[in-house]
């Protein structure tokens, strides 16, 4: 092969390759083409007033951010439970709520025997409430429909409280209440009952959250309120529920007065600690134009027969608004 024959070969191997490079490089600019053209029919055709389109890796990244913001929305307890659902005008409904706190037999020597509720009457006395038309929601509920309407589903609707936070409401209360796709409102002491003294496990309380109940909480100790001073006041009422917000990732948006006592001092501190609203142990039904830091509830003592219990709820709808302070007296 002569020297005129070498350099036509590789002037042709040259002319092949700048071919192939040119098809490449037409192939690269269809592909980015498409990519452009998705990315501004997905964003509904927003964008620039020229018409260029964003580039898809920015939109990717913003994407992602906006996704990441969600979830920590999302994760954040101290946004509260926001109202969910179709929501129209104020419910007007008045509710009652009742108050648990033993779900067992009381044993011998019991200071309080009639805190106690055998787990067969309690199964009995919820079959009843069911029977009646009632159906039991949480107070995060309560307020979402009594402020945005949010519905609280058919028949009448019942929120049932379990005070200090006792293994029983776990061990017996809670497979009542979920054959029967029931929520209920735990109000948790977070030191004053150990698992020693029939207090809740860390895993039960989480189980009751998994569960479907709302976590709120009567401070640390069961401490009377009314009796603390300014600092100690505020341990019990904000720190606590800073601690348990922490520790189960929940809301916590409502307090629960240990024995009902409360005063002025007291309802101001549970405002100032952002709660919603806070329970007492007056009797009555919970109105949506009532003071929500002074909600009524029945206690339901040990042996109250299924009939009894309706009677009682019945007989207190129209009783009196809770006073402006309560301390046993």
């Amino acid at each position: 092969m002569d020297l005129e024959e070498r350099r036509a070969r590789r002037q042709e191997r040259r002319r092949q390759l700048r071919r192939r490079r040119a098809v490449a490089a037409g192939a690269l600019i269809l592909v980015a083409a498409v990519v452009v053209a998705a990315v501004a029919a997905a964003g509904g055709g927003s964008g620039p007033s020229n018409g260029a389109a964003r580039p898809a890796p920015h939109t990717a990244r913003t994407t992602a951010k906006a996704r990441g913001g969600s979830r920590e929305r999302a994760a954040d307890p101290s946004r509260g439970t926001a109202a969910s659902g179709p929501t129209g005008p104020p419910g007007q409904a008045a509710v009652p709520l009742l108050m648990y706190h033993v779900i067992a037999a009381p044993p011998a020597g019991a200071p309080f025997p009639g805190l106690y509720v055998e787990p067969q009457l309690f199964a009995e006395q919820m079959r009843a409430l069911k029977q009646a038309g009632w159906h039991a929601v949480t107070q995060d509920q309560l307020e979402a429909y009594w402020r945005h309407g949010v519905p609280l589903g058919p028949g009448k609707p019942i929120v049932l409280t379990f005070d200090n936070g006792y293994q029983s409401q776990y061990t017996q209360a809670l497979p009542v209440l979920q054959r029967l796709g029931w929520p209920a409102v735990e109000n948790i002491q977070l030191s004053g009952l150990p698992p020693s003294q029939g207090g809740l496990l860390q895993r039960q309380i989480k189980g009751l959250v998994s569960a479907g109940w709302e976590l709120d909480t009567q401070g640390f100790s069961h401490a009377d309120l009314v009796t603390l001073d300014p600092s100690e006041l505020h341990y019990q009422v904000a720190v606590a529920r800073e601690t348990i917000r922490r520790r189960y990732r929940v809301p916590v948006n409502w307090f629960c007065y240990p024995s009902g006592h409360y005063d002025s001092a007291v309802i101001a501190e549970v405002k100032a600690a952002g709660y919603t609203g806070s329970t007492t142990v007056v009797p009555g039904w919970a109105e949506p134009d009532g003071d929500p830091y002074r909600l009524p509830r029945l206690r339901v003592l040990g042996g109250t027969s299924p009939e009894a219990l309706l009677s009682q709820i019945a007989a207190i709808r129209h009783d009196p608004p809770a006073p402006a302070s309560y301390t046993g007296a």
